[in-house]
């Protein structure tokens, strides 16, 4: 019988409340991990199904932008599991709409150029601040331990393909691509590997778009499988990025986008 690839590994997932994070502390339970899972929303469907498959779970409100949440993250996986082996960075949030303004195109206004100085902020705090407080509280937590491990950031394919409309996303995403190249070669001779994953157009409330609607038809011209991903998809490129499997592998990003990157 195969060794589960995690077994009795501890992970820290943030944004696991639903969506990407959670499809990720799922695989991750089936693979043997406990996990402590972060959100700003309650967990709590995450955490039953975990349990569910017979691994450890907790649970803690975190505002990833917050680098005092964050090391209260490091401190509580300690405190409940002993010390921390994989970490993913899942929590995230897309382009935010921006309010009527005189003048301003209601179809325009999140372009650069009328996107208010407040949103441009929040999403790169959130999307690249963020990810950057939570990775080197692992990091050096992982540092003190002295075992290595493995650090996944959840990128996107935007952080490589202009989107009008979308700029703090796309900026933010390329953000955490060069965040992850930058920390992998700071720590590639201590035994911690930092990669990303960054995901094509993926089923989750993050992108919801019909499939009648012109932004699925969009999103389908540069995705050549014409369908969207699935959170599970990402949860198991996830996977082997956090496993023994991917231990020569450190600053990559790999892209489950539906072959968005073969031209």
């Amino acid at each position: 019988m195969t060794t589960p690839r995690l077994e009795g590994r501890i992970a820290v997932i943030t944004g696991g409340a639903s969506g990407i994070g959670q499809a990720v502390a799922q695989r991750f339970a089936e693979e043997g991990a406990d996990i402590l899972l972060t959100d700003l929303a309650p967990c709590d469907a995450t955490v039953a199904l975990v349990q569910g498959l017979g691994r450890k779970a907790h649970q803690m409100r975190m505002d990833a932008t917050s680098e005092a949440d964050c090391d209260r993250m490091v401190e509580m996986a300690v405190q409940v599991f002993g010390r921390i082996d994989v970490a993913v960075f899942s929590a995230g949030v897309k382009t935010l709409p921006e309010a009527p303004r005189p003048g301003v195109d209601p179809a325009k206004a999140t372009q650069l150029v009328h996107m208010s100085v407040e949103n441009f902020r929040k999403v790169i705090d959130v999307n690249v601040t963020g990810v950057m407080l939570g990775s080197r509280a692992v990091a050096r937590q992982m540092l003190a331990q002295g075992t290595g491990g493995a650090i996944v950031n959840i990128a996107s394919t935007a952080g490589r393909i202009p989107l009008a409309g979308g700029g703090s996303y796309c900026v933010s995403k390329a953000g955490v691509i060069m965040l992850t190249k930058v920390m992998a070669l700071e720590l590639a001779q201590t035994g911690i590997r930092v990669n990303a994953v960054g995901p094509g157009y993926t089923s989750t409330p993050m992108w919801d778009a019909p499939e009648d609607s012109d932004a699925y038809r969009r999103a389908m011209s540069i995705t050549p499988m014409q369908r969207n991903g699935t959170p599970r998809e990402q949860a198991d490129a996830c996977l082997y990025l956090a496993c023994d499997e991917s231990s020569f592998m450190t600053g990559q990003t790999l892209h489950p986008a539906g072959g968005q990157f073969t031209g």
